[in-house]
């Protein structure tokens, strides 16, 4: 099966950070088409996949190759190369894009400053236009941006079959949980009549529960939000005090068991401070 797909590759040189996005009206192609590793680079593989790749690639990478000679080479290898397209980008920015001659119209790629877009089975050239002109001109995190450009290139028709999943992977030097590993974004959505809007949900998330606090994020505890944090908590059974805006001991002990319940124990922050993320979440969640 084909993978009708479109995807962007890139790179940031300030955080040193890899990425992919990618939709696509196929079951799961987060288990398909996206690779990368830290220091090394970012690769996806689509159209007739061949998955092998992107480890492959990687491996070339690692060795010193460039982004064209590995598609040189990958695709000298490849028999069926004339319906495949993969796209590559190196930690060093450098990029480059492959599209088979048998690859289903339409189907294309462009390149740019540290990045690489691609598709095909697309309503046009229109949709990997719009995904490097956003990509480009889109300012936030390299997540934040990848997404931003998977949005506007499904604006711009996208798939032409439709929509089914979509992916996002940025990784960076220990950037994992506990920083075991360097896969600190890996946000799949299998099957779902708007992919994209729900991988926008799960980075929210993702940011919400893993990300760190801004220092311009950290709120004083005043007995007003104290008071209001026992009731909240009161309410659900983590606290059994009086309801006196005082952040006491008793207090503290109960808030950490009810954010370690609601996954926001990484942001909890020492004497009477908290996050305003942290707050705002629970303002909307049992506000």
């Amino acid at each position: 099966m084909r993978l009708s797909t479109f995807s962007i590759v890139a790179y940031d040189p300030k955080t040193k950070e890899l990425g992919i996005a990618v939709e696509s009206k196929f079951l799961s192609v987060g288990a398909v088409v996206p690779w990368a590793q830290a220091g090394v680079g970012a690769i996806a593989t689509q159209s007739w996949a061949n998955t092998s790749y992107g480890p492959r690639g990687l491996r070339m990478l690692k060795q010193g190759l460039t982004p064209t000679q590995i598609g040189a080479k990958l695709v000298a290898a490849d028999k069926n190369a004339a319906q495949r397209q993969f796209g590559i980008v190196d930690a060093r920015g450098r990029a480059f894009t492959f599209t088979g001659k048998g690859c289903n119209a339409w189907a294309g790629g462009v390149i740019g400053k540290h990045f690489a877009a691609q598709g095909n089975i697309l309503a046009g050239a229109s949709v990997v236009d719009a995904l490097a002109r956003v990509y480009e001109s889109t300012r936030g995190t390299l997540a934040e941006r990848l997404v931003t450009a998977l949005a506007a290139g499904q604006a711009a028709g996208g798939d032409r079959r439709g929509q089914e999943s979509a992916a996002l992977l940025v990784v960076r030097a220990k950037g994992g949980y506990g920083g075991f590993n360097d896969r600190y974004i890996d946000l799949r959505v299998d099957d779902h009549p708007t992919p994209i809007d729900e991988l926008k949900r799960l980075l929210d998330l993702h940011h919400l529960h893993l990300g760190k606090t801004d220092p311009k994020d950290i709120l004083s505890i005043d007995a007003s939000i104290a008071h209001e944090l026992q009731s909240m908590m009161q309410q659900r059974g983590y606290y059994a005090g009086a309801l006196n805006g005082n952040w006491d001991e008793a207090t503290q002990k109960a808030f950490r068991e009810f954010a370690g319940v609601e996954n926001v124990e990484d942001r909890l922050l020492e004497g009477a401070r908290i996050d305003r993320v942290v707050l705002g979440f629970l303002r909307t969640r049992f506000g």
